[in-house]
């Protein structure tokens, strides 16, 4: 049976850190406040790249640290909720700009949840079909979504982009265990972004209601401290593993008050998750590829390690996968 392995990974952030402080001077707020309640100190904002071109810089980082070419992509999925454009899709475009004239491309939906989305469809296509490598992006500019006026929000997210090349392997390494699903009867009360108008002669109402994200903070966080150990718990007994000898859980890099309380109802330390929010914030689809790229960097992950992969977002969406590198 084909098996699916990550052969590299890559990130890109813009340049633009904006800090606690900064955000002091636009909305009324603290530097104090937002750690205590959420553990980010800053994020990247852009000040003029699009969702394109942050997936495009990444995908560029990936395929170097892949040693792969161009023309050995058969596959650009990208996950992403801030599209530049409703089409062509951020996955056409990308192609474009690199160059991958053998590849198919589309876009995902899944919000937070996207990127795993993305890895899992883009396995299962590897899997299926005669694609043999994919490159797999979460881009994000959640900026232009963004209410700057309203404090409970706009302190939290971020912009950025990650990406994974994927192959067919035969090896034992590779996607071991995989979970995803939603459920849309949550979605409409506590997680929403963007509503467009119904821009028709025929329309009895084009009142546009939402054009930023709005959230219900206590109704996610509840959902979210669950939902993770639900997710590793799943990972774990799919694969007939145990949680000790996984290295690493790399979460959705949403709120460290969100990681802590379920590294608390995992019963392991908060050691075993990887964050990186402090610097990032909210970047949705773009947290978990950004932190398992700055992992690469930093040397810490090796071949025969275990990790596990979970993430939530609007939709209400949540996926996980279980990784042997």
């Amino acid at each position: 049976m084909k098996g699916v392995k990550v052969v590299g990974f890559g990130h890109y952030c813009p340049d633009n850190i904006v800090s606690n402080k900064d955000l002091e001077s636009i909305v009324e707020t603290t530097d104090e406040w937002i750690v205590k309640r959420t553990g980010i100190k800053e994020r990247r904002i852009s000040s003029g790249e699009g969702t394109v071109e942050l997936a495009y810089k990444a995908a560029l980082s990936a395929l170097k640290n892949s040693n792969c070419d161009k023309d050995d992509i058969d596959l650009i999925v990208v996950a992403t909720t801030s599209p530049d454009k409703i089409m062509p899709s951020t996955a056409c475009s990308v192609q474009g700009l690199l160059g991958c004239n053998n590849a198919a491309a589309f876009d995902i939906s899944a919000a937070c949840s996207g990127f795993i989305y993305s890895l899992i469809v883009a396995s299962s296509l590897i899997r299926g079909t005669d694609k043999k490598r994919a490159l797999v992006i979460g881009s994000e500019v959640l900026s232009r979504i963004i209410d700057w006026s309203d404090r409970s929000t706009c302190v939290l997210f971020g912009d950025g982009a990650g990406a994974a090349v994927i192959e067919i392997s035969n090896d034992e390494e590779g996607i071991i265990s995989t979970c995803f699903s939603s459920d849309g009867s949550l979605g409409k009360k506590s997680l929403v972004a963007g509503e467009l108008e119904l821009n028709t002669p025929f329309a009895k109402d084009k009142k546009l209601e939402k054009r930023y994200i709005e959230m219900k903070g206590a109704e996610v966080y509840k959902f979210a401290v669950s939902i993770i150990p639900q997710i590793v718990n799943e990972l774990l007994e799919k694969s007939n593993e145990d949680i000790k000898n996984i290295k690493y859980i790399v979460p959705h890099q949403a709120n460290s008050r969100i990681i802590d309380d379920a590294a608390r109802r995992l019963k392991v330390d908060k050691d075993k998750f990887y964050i990186n929010l402090d610097k990032y914030g909210n970047t949705s689809s773009a947290s978990i590829p950004v932190a398992l790229s700055e992992m690469f960097e930093k040397g810490l992950i090796k071949r025969g390690d275990k990790i596990i992969l979970a993430a939530f977002g609007g939709g209400l969406t949540w996926a996980g996968t279980l990784i042997k590198f």
